[in-house]
């Protein structure tokens, strides 16, 4: 690629990439502007002053560290989770070989076609019948049961990992589990990172197992508060956008801080069939 493709190829990617982030600025520059001036000038993105209180005033119009704090569990507890269970099935499903795997494997695949809805509500039942209603451990327990994409993500990164040194480590005497925990976990560290990080911004986002699960406020999580916020603040543009930028934030410094990994995990996964 000569001077001039490569200058085409950045110019385009700046391009793009001013593209999306334009909702962003938006956001943020909305956020810190006052009532008066998002009503006179709505599209200048530098405001004419910065109005930083917006921030606290929406902070303090909610119980926005309650909301945080139960965010917070959720969205560890459930990456725990989904870690966890998703990866030992996933290391089943690639370095393991028993009877029915790969047609177990198909219908796992399978059930990614089933939209969220079609479980709603046997998995309501269930977990109402077991005491978890109205509990954040109603939206976390279910993560520690797997989920098919993950466990296909995981798989396909297992399955480049070459079998030589699982059986190296079985000759040294380690057992399956041993082998799993401390030969191929370590060395998947990115396709991990990459799950976890699917499934933070999962939770982090979901509205609709909050709305089903949880009807205390004390146990509202951000996603389902802020829809409470914009309810009684619709009239208020300049907080609204403010509530959504501190939502926002978060999930932009995550991404920035695990970005590296994260595409090396995407990157190196699927490479074997």
């Amino acid at each position: 690629m000569n001077g001039l493709q490569k200058t085409t190829v950045y110019a385009l990617l700046i391009l793009f990439a001013a593209i999306y982030s334009m909702p962003l600025l938006v956001m943020l520059s909305g956020s810190l502007k006052s009532p008066t001036e998002i009503q006179a000038a709505p599209n200048r993105l530098i405001p004419e002053s910065l109005q930083w209180e917006n921030y606290l005033t929406a902070i303090q119009s909610m119980p926005f560290w309650q909301y945080l704090s139960n965010t917070l569990t959720l969205c560890v507890g459930s990456v725990i989770g989904t870690v966890l269970s998703c990866s030992m099935a996933a290391y089943a499903f690639a370095k393991l070989k028993w009877w029915g795997r790969d047609k177990l494997f198909a219908v796992l695949i399978g059930t990614m076609l089933l939209p969220w809805h079609v479980t709603m509500i046997p998995r309501f039942l269930l977990l109402r019948e077991v005491g978890l209603y109205n509990t954040l451990g109603a939206l976390i327990l279910p993560t520690f049961l797997g989920d098919a994409f993950s466990i296909f993500l995981l798989r396909q990164f297992f399955r480049t990992i070459p079998e030589e040194i699982s059986e190296a480590a079985r000759i040294d005497g380690l057992s399956e589990w041993g082998i799993y925990w401390r030969v191929i976990l370590p060395m998947s560290v990115p396709a991990l990172v990459t799950v976890g990080l699917f499934q933070f911004v999962a939770a982090w986002n979901d509205f609709s197992g909050p709305l089903l699960f949880l009807s205390n406020k004390d146990r509202f999580p951000l996603a389902y508060g802020l829809e409470q916020f914009v309810s009684s603040y619709a009239d208020q543009t300049h907080l609204l956008l403010a509530a959504a930028t501190l939502f926002t934030l978060p999930i932009v410094v995550l991404f920035f801080f695990a970005q590296k990994t994260f595409l090396k995990g995407i990157a190196t996964t699927g490479l074997k069939d």
